[in-house]
């Protein structure tokens, strides 16, 4: 169910060959599959989002901050096979233009529809064919719908990535449901990623933005594969009321039940990118657990994630642990090294680090992440292995 597994949410798909055409086809190839989504929601939603940090935005990046503002989203548009980035002004005509064409189709203002793109940087959008496929489907919508969306914005990925859950908010069944892409490109501050998070919460206006941020540092910023950043970044969180609950106002405990909902929906996703990292063997999680403070947990996390050589030591089934306190050494994090605790899966390999007769060699690497504890709070950062 993924996108629309919240009520009210509806999506449709349809083949447009935008690949094909990016890269200058005259007409569509046989066998394309489905390039183009629309979603809808059937009342207007508290909407939030987080963006790239790379100064070069997509056109598409820039029209949804512009139209966030408003807040009275009620559908998107997606496409994958052009970025729609580097194309200046007519790249900006044509993401005006997507939402306006999805706007006309189910009677909406621009402003209401957000608009994703994904693929090739620096080709303009074959516009007849997202004007045909976004016709069709709008036709198409439906909840049934919301594995066929997650299939559609895929590009080099070879699964399709969603998740779901269910809980109670004061007696209502309120549902999260969600889709993402991405397994290139991806570092913390998201890259080459697009995650659209749904709710059927009723919620008051203002918290899906106040929630995105916090949400989006939990789960997709934990994320490390390759160590490049994209112009086309986008996490959306949308939240229509179709549960019929009371509103769920911000600093409540109904507030945070719904934020921990969506964090468990988004590391899902966020784990699922890592395990299809392009060129990718193996996935760890690096857990830190006794940091100062969460950036603190995230800056060692982070060290140890994008270490080449616990990168090389994970993919060769070496337990090398020397070098992951190695990288927390030179990660900046505060660290004692004399109450340095270290797990490798649940095996633990060295109580107090700096203690010789506490350490313990491994002959292989286990199945699972590893952990590293120093006494205050936590983070963790989810890595895919690419070398070999």
């Amino acid at each position: 169910m993924a996108v629309t597994f919240a009520r009210g949410f509806r999506a449709g798909t349809a083949a447009c060959g935008i690949k094909a055409f990016t890269a200058g086809a005259t007409a569509i190839p046989t066998g394309q599959r489905d390039d183009l989504v629309v979603i809808q929601s059937t009342n207007p939603c508290d909407a939030g989002g987080v963006f790239t940090t790379n100064k070069i935005k997509s056109a598409s990046v820039v029209i949804d901050e512009l139209h966030l503002q408003h807040n009275h989203v009620q559908a998107l548009v997606v496409i994958s096979g052009n970025a729609n980035a580097c194309t200046g002004a007519q790249g900006f005509k044509d993401a005006l233009q997507m939402a306006k064409l999805t706007a006309d189709k189910l009677d909406l203002d621009p402003d209401q529809v957000l608009v994703g793109t994904t693929g090739v940087i620096g080709r303009y959008l074959p516009m007849d064919a997202v004007k045909a496929g976004i016709a069709a489907a709008c036709v198409a919508l439906s909840p049934n719908h919301g594995i066929d969306a997650a299939k559609a914005i895929m590009t080099t990925d070879t699964v399709p990535k969603t998740a779901h859950i269910e809980i109670e908010i004061e007696g209502r069944t309120v549902r999260v449901g969600g889709m993402c892409k991405g397994s290139g490109m991806i570092h913390p501050n998201m890259a080459t990623m697009l995650a659209y998070i749904t709710t059927d919460a009723a919620v008051e206006p203002g918290l899906m933005a106040k929630l995105a941020r916090p949400v989006a540092d939990r789960s997709f910023n934990q994320v490390t594969i390759d160590g490049d950043s994209s112009t086309n970044d986008t996490f959306l969180l949308l939240a229509n009321g179709a549960a019929g609950n009371a509103l769920v106002r911000h600093g409540t405990p109904e507030a945070e039940a719904l934020e921990a909902a969506i964090v468990d929906v988004a590391r899902e996703l966020a784990r699922a990118i890592a395990r299809d990292g392009e060129g990718a063997t193996k996935m760890i999680a690096v857990r830190v657990q006794g940091a100062e403070s969460d950036q603190e947990a995230r800056t060692a996390a982070r060290a140890v994630a994008s270490s080449s050589l616990v990168k090389t030591a994970v993919h060769g089934g070496d337990p090398n642990w020397g070098r992951i306190v190695c990288a927390l050494g030179y990660s900046g994090a505060e660290l004692a090294l004399d109450r340095l605790r270290l797990s490798i899966g649940v095996t633990s390999t060295c109580q107090r680090c700096g203690t010789h007769s506490s350490n313990r060699r491994l002959r292989s690497w286990p199945r699972s992440g590893l952990q590293t504890g120093m006494p205050r709070r936590g983070a963790a950062i989810y890595r895919r292995s690419t070398c070999g």
